[in-house]
């Protein structure tokens, strides 16, 4: 029966697509009268018939262009490149024709001359004029974007333009949220957005553009004129069956010189406004020119962003943007988040060890908040002059409460845990930036960082738990342990880098830095006893009280430079670590290191690049890997870690491709990473039955790790194919039960599909994808595969109308144990909205066919974990929406 669904909806999809392929193209090329290709020019046809839609091509770097047109149309087309004459050319849509056209410059003066350019590029500057291609339908921000030619918005909220990732969103050159794209497109009400910019190879701080190898691409959202002192926003509560509930708010206020921006949302349907890629992404805070300098772990926030599958789930989200200019040289921005979450979940589980099997139930439930601001200055006393103080705060409180049930050869063992966490995370950084004059640029940054957790863990059980492992008297009617596990982290770091630019296509650059680490780490494991007394482990060698000192002194100097269409930077980083171990051990160490680095670019064109990369690079454990005590890790494992330890070394390479062709309907993506350690740090276990005692060790090129990835797409007709394809191989050294062996993690997986590009029909998306993965140790070998065909559809119908639904077949295989599992994902919704309406309706449906769970796999070290993720059930809403 699921698989007829799947059958039905393509043999529909099949039939409707076939009945609007009347189509005739259009094509040739666009060059001057020096017969030079014209890249980026605009090529408009206009329909006579004015209720169809005009439409638009861009000419590619060679000067060629393709029009799709409907058969038997009469077409105006219209030509046009600044600074020259446009070009007028009639044409009557009755067959596949070619046409070139030559371009005169223009002897006019640029205003007196009134061009039609829905596109436009200047540098690395491309400005789109949004009304050219919208219809009045779109909602928000993103059903814009998906209209602009080379633009694509994913599920995630994530934007590329040509291929390239868009890493900065402002709205009207301002930072909205901190630059978070998602939080853009899914909230900027449609009805404000005016023209949109795309800034390639940006960076904040205009003269030290073209220093920085971060390649960032910027988006600029300018408002409409009746936007930019006003309040817009919209507002939308609805009511579902089962007491399900979603209230949500998007307001706006901007002027010239204040911006107020505030995004809220109140749900219980699993619906989550912010996700851990959200988290990282407002997470450090500095130019990418020293983006190579750090590495952010930003707190341990982790924990409160649980997984979308989920038995029950309620959300409070609240988030506060505001800009203001207070002087000509003078602004000030900040933003505050709130979250809130309540989440329970249950997780059956067949894991496989290596000399047994345990079947294990979980049943979770949390409590997570969150808090986090973010305050930011920018002064620019002088137009070669900038300066940044930036300050942010982060909060936490996480509790969970956990109940699983074991089982091993017919004994059960139930286990409740409670944990609770508490976290604070503080960063100031003021960072300055000069250009002294054409040859000599300098920036520095001071930076702070305070990291402070605080752990507590609660173990309940009537049943042995840790035997052998922990001091535990276990002639007790209950058996309670207890764990407190705190951590605090002090980093201050300065950095000083001089850029000299020799001449256009040589560079010289010098890094001088610093970077102190203070880390503390305590831990306290023990047991209450029936009578209400303690029984403390730390008589058993339990119990942590290490301080680790870390100190990082560091030049480097690199040499860029560029020829033609290679640009080449190589340079070296020589480093000097001292750490220092204090208080339940003391060590000293001091260690010099050469870590060599290379880049090249290899720019055939705008749209066409090839990128290479290799850097050998070092990191250090945390300290509670040097702690030399044991402690509890959860009920079923005991750590103790390794005060000997010392870098991992590995080395790092990269290959990347890209092509992008609006002529040719052509993006194409590859990319191969490879990583090899050379010196790392491992878990080594010991297996007693399900408990596990875990150190680290030093290994001799412990790891390797090969993957890559291809993605293509390619537009023929109104059809966008789409093929994309990964794979990765990954050999690495386990030490179990004193044996070291090598075990291999081999991964592919490939996703095909097309997706419809009619203007007057549905936009559908039908695809397959398919995730096979084998894990090969010395004694076994384990194979999964997971096959998801998959359906979308959008649709704007009858004035007002938008129809939204998706579909996802998953069939689940677990090759070795042979079983198998099959389960279907729909979720739609209809909603309507009358052309300059204030009021919206909707009515959405989530997970139509109320499925129960979902099933997965996942591997470690030791362990292959077969999983069932019970979900939320079928949730039919109602909900009304008033726009301001």
């Amino acid at each position: 029966m699921k698989l007829n669904h799947f059958l039905s909806l393509l043999f529909f999809i099949i039939i409707s697509t076939s009945l609007f392929a009347q189509k005739v193209t259009l094509s040739g090329s666009v060059k001057d009268s020096l017969q030079t290709p014209m890249p980026y020019a605009n090529v408009i046809a206009k329909p006579k018939d004015v209720s169809k839609n005009l439409q638009f091509a861009i000419t590619d770097n060679e000067g060629y262009y393709k029009l799709l047109l409907e058969k038997g149309d009469t077409i105006s087309i219209s030509i046009s490149y600044l600074g020259y004459k446009p070009v007028e050319h009639q044409f009557i849509a009755l067959k596949t024709t070619k046409k070139d056209f030559v371009l005169q410059q223009s002897s006019e003066q640029l205003d007196e001359v009134v061009i039609e350019m829905p596109v436009t590029v200047r540098g690395d500057t491309t400005t789109y004029k949004t009304d050219k291609f919208v219809n009045g339908t779109e909602r928000k921000l993103k059903n814009v974007l998906k209209k602009l030619p080379g633009v694509e918005v994913s599920k995630n909220g994530t934007v590329t333009v040509q291929g390239k990732k868009v890493t900065k969103m402002l709205v009207d050159g301002k930072k909205f949220f901190g630059g978070n794209s998602k939080l853009a497109v899914e909230n900027i009400p449609a009805n404000a957005v005016g023209n949109i910019e795309v800034i390639d190879n940006y960076n904040e701080v205009s003269f030290l553009k073209g220093l920085t190898d971060s390649d960032e691409m910027a988006m600029n959202i300018k408002l409409k004129e009746d936007k930019k002192r006003f309040l817009f926003g919209d507002v939308e509560a609805g009511k579902g069956n089962n007491d399900f509930y979603k209230t949500s708010a998007n307001l706006f206020y901007y002027s010239p010189k204040t911006n107020v921006n505030f995004i809220g949302n109140i749900n219980n349907i699993g619906e989550k406004t912010f996700t851990f890629r959200d988290y990282m992404s407002f997470s450090g805070g500095m130019n990418a020119i020293f983006s190579g300098n750090f590495k952010w772990k930003g707190g341990d926030f982790s924990q409160f962003l649980e997984s979308k599958d989920l038995q029950t789930s309620s959300q409070k989200f609240g988030a506060l943007n505001i800009t203001k200019t207070a002087t000509s040289k003078l602004d000030v921005s900040g933003y505050a988040i709130f979250s809130n979450t309540n989440t329970s979940s249950f997780v059956e589980n067949q894991n496989e060890y290596t000399t047994f099997t345990e079947q294990r139930t979980n049943k979770t439930a949390t409590d997570n908040l969150l808090g986090i601001g973010n305050l930011n200055i920018e002064y620019t006393p002088n137009n070669k002059e900038k300066w940044y103080a930036r300050t942010q705060v982060k909060r936490t409180n996480n509790t969970k409460i956990n109940t699983v049930a074991s089982l091993i050869n017919a004994n059960t063992n139930t286990i409740a845990t409670d944990r609770d966490l508490t976290a604070t995370y503080m960063n100031q950084n003021i960072e300055w930036h000069k250009r002294q004059n054409d040859k000599h640029t300098f920036s520095s940054i001071f930076n702070y960082v305070f990291d402070k957790s605080d752990k507590t863990n609660y173990w309940q059980t009537q049943d042995a738990i840790l035997q052998g492992l922990i001091p535990a008297d276990t002639n007790q009617e209950l058996l309670r342990i207890h764990q407190l596990k705190n951590t605090k982290e002090q980093n201050i770091d300065a950095i000083f880098k001089h850029f000299w630019e020799i001449n256009n296509s040589n560079h010289i650059y010098t890094t001088l830095g610093n970077k102190f680490l203070n880390e503390d780490f305590v831990s306290d494991d023990f047991q209450t006893l029936d009578n209400g007394t303690t029984n403390n482990f730390s008589s058993d060698d339990f119990g942590n009280d290490l301080n680790l000192k870390l100190n990082d002194f560091f030049v480097g100097l690199h040499y860029k430079f560029r020829a033609g269409i290679f640009t080449l930077k190589q340079g070296v980083e020589l480093h000097n670590y001292k750490w220092k171990l204090d208080k339940q051990t003391h060590l000293e160490n001091n260690k010099w290191i050469v870590l060599p680095d290379f880049l090249a670019k290899i720019e055939f064109n705008k749209s066409k690049k090839i990128t290479i990369n290799y850097n050998l690079k070092t990191s250090f454990s945390d300290v509670d890997k040097f702690a030399n005590r044991f402690y509890l890790q959860s009920y079923n494992s005991v750590f103790k870690g390794n005060e000997t330890l010392e870098n991992n070394l590995y080395h790092a390479a990269r290959i990347y491709y890209s092509r992008f062709s609006l002529y040719r309907g052509l993006m194409l993506f590859a990319n191969l990473n490879f990583s090899k350690q050379i010196k790392g740090v491992r878990n080594t276990v010991d297996f007693n039955d399900i408990n596990q005692f875990l150190t680290v060790k030093m290994f001799d090129n412990p790891s390797e790790d090969l993957h890559g990835n291809i993605h293509l797409e390619k537009s023929i007709k109104n059809i966008k194919y789409k093929f994309d394809v990964g794979f990765s191989n990954n050999k690495y050294l386990q030490e179990l039960n004193g044996n070291t062996q090598t075990n291999k993690n081999n991964g592919y997986n490939y996703e095909v599909g097309f997706e419809t590009l009619f203007d007057n029909f549905p936009t559908i998306e039908v695809g397959v994808s398919r995730d096979i993965g084998k894990f090969i140790s010395s004694n076994a070998t384990s194979k999964f595969i997971t096959t998801e065909p998959f359906v979308t559809v959008d649709y704007d119908f009858l004035k007002g109308f938008i129809f939204n639904f998706d579909y996802k077949l998953s069939n689940y295989q677990n090759k070795t144990l042979g079983q198998k599992n099959v389960y279907e994902i729909a979720n739609t919704t209809l909603s309507y909205k009358k052309e300059d309406a204030a009021w919206s309706y909707k009515i959405s449906v989530q997970n139509m066919f109320n499925t129960q769970f979902k099933q997965s796999n996942s591997f470690s070290d030791y362990l292959i974990s077969d999983s069932k993720t019970f979900i939320l059930p079928r949730i039919i809403m109602f909900s009304i929406g008033y726009n301001l």
